[in-house]
């Protein structure tokens, strides 16, 4: 693959482009970024490595491609397989341009150094195998992977060891995932780290608008301070990527695909004498009372006719002498009353009422009718039940006498003392002066 150098790049003479393509061989496990490992890919002084992370996803993705194809820049892609299933397109757009495809797992889990061992089988198994079915070929997914949050673990290391995974950390961020960042401040991080370092690879998100619209000035600062483009990709004689276990079906149509059958082999005698002209049925034949001829016959394709055993002794109903229903039945309308809620009234006892109004003279006269007519509330309660029947005009005085009457029913009161109490208290009195005296 020749490098795409700024001077060979139409329609942009001043594009940055690719300064040179670097080809990383799988050895017994390899890792890069010093982020994570204790070395990085073997760059020269002012070399950046351009890394796109979590895609594809439209427009930000397309957008991404379009950037890079006006300055002539490839780049390494590491994609998350459910994404690369809903936009296999954008894949294939990418491998069309040039880009290294990676992968990044099947599903980004946000905890991946905590997955069971099954789980992150799965999630690397799938994630490969998504993204070689956007492709088409698995032969054109490059063994690079990216753990997703940079995350480690002994499982996770030995699981992409197993399958003979180049495993790409990063040597340096640009904090373009974090919320609300602008598009200035991502330029500004990146350049100032990537200085530092003088060269390294860069980790960012083709995911987010903040990243496309940084961006342009991000390549254009690369150019200006004098950084070069190095596109990493697999050796020729890299080993293929090995699974522990078969993947995971994609889709719920996956789950329920079976082997294919196996059809039994259709042998054709001779097409002329199988093929038969039928008559086309004509109105009469949908009519109620049809019957069929006694002996139907069928044309050949060879000119002979033939009869069909046993249509001559079938007995067919006669369909005229089915009685249909009268349509000329009119019912009578609804009424009003027909959809009335029918609720029958229970009897209920009579009971004295209150006159409305009272034509009283005095204010005595309209007491003692509303007295008359008030039905008794105390039946329990025979003193003023009496009270009330026998309220007096003056209404102060029968309400003192109710009282009185109910506290004589509730209260004891002491019995006066008679004349014999009486001596005897006079006799005991006198005892007792006489004692004390």
């Amino acid at each position: 693959m020749a490098p795409a150098q700024g001077q060979d790049c139409p329609g942009n003479p001043n594009a940055l482009g690719t300064s040179r393509v670097l080809a990383v061989e799988s050895g017994e496990y390899a890792r890069f970024g010093v982020m994570q490992y204790p070395e990085t890919v073997p760059l020269r002084d002012k070399e950046v490595v351009l890394t796109f992370d979590d895609g594809p996803l439209p427009p930000y993705s397309e957008q991404v491609l379009d950037i890079l194809a006006a300055q002539c820049v490839k780049a390494t892609y590491f994609l998350v397989g459910a994404m690369a299933h809903e936009f296999p397109a954008i894949v294939r757009r990418m491998h069309a341009a040039g880009h290294t495809i990676g992968t990044h797992s099947q599903d980004h889990p946000s905890r991946f150094q905590s997955l069971p061992l099954e789980k992150l089988q799965h999630e690397i198994d799938d994630g490969i195998a998504a993204v070689s079915a956007a492709l088409g070929d698995p032969k054109e997914v490059a063994p690079f992977f990216r753990v997703p949050g940079l995350a480690q673990s002994e499982a996770i290391e030995k699981e992409l060891a197993a399958r003979s995974l180049i495993v790409f950390s990063s040597d340096t961020v640009a904090d373009d995932w974090f919320h609300r960042i602008k598009a200035s401040e991502i330029v500004r991080r990146a350049m100032s780290r990537l200085e530092a370092r003088g060269k390294g690879i860069l980790l960012l998100h083709d995911i987010h608008p903040a990243t496309v619209a940084a961006l342009p000035e991000l390549l254009k600062q690369l150019k200006e301070r004098g950084f070069h483009i190095v596109h990493v990709v697999p050796a020729p004689a890299a080993a293929p990527v090995e699974m522990a276990g078969a993947p995971l079906t994609l889709t719920a149509a996956w789950a329920e695909r079976q082997d294919d059958p196996v059809w039994p082999e259709v042998v054709v005698t001779d097409p002329a004498t199988e093929l038969a002209v039928l008559p086309a049925p004509d109105t009469s034949s949908f009519d109620v009372g049809f019957k069929p001829a006694p002996r139907a016959r069928i044309m050949l394709a060879d000119g002979s006719a033939g009869a069909i055993p046993g249509a001559a002794g079938t007995q067919w109903p006669d369909g005229t002498a089915v009685a249909l229903p009268s349509f000329e039945v009119k019912l009578p309308a609804l009424r009003k009353r027909d959809f009335a809620v029918w609720r029958e009234e229970r009897p209920t006892a009579s009971a004295p009422t209150r006159p409305r109004h009272v034509q009283a003279a005095t204010h005595h006269e309209r007491e003692r009718a509303r007295t008359v007519a008030k039905p008794n509330r105390y039946p329990h309660k025979p003193a003023i039940a009496a009270a009330q029947q026998m309220r007096a005009p003056n209404q102060k005085a029968a309400a003192q006498h109710a009282r009185g009457q109910s506290q004589k029913s509730v209260t004891p009161t002491r019995k006066a003392p008679t004349r014999v109490d009486h001596a005897y208290r006079m006799d005991r009195s006198r005892r007792q002066v006489a004692c004390c005296s």
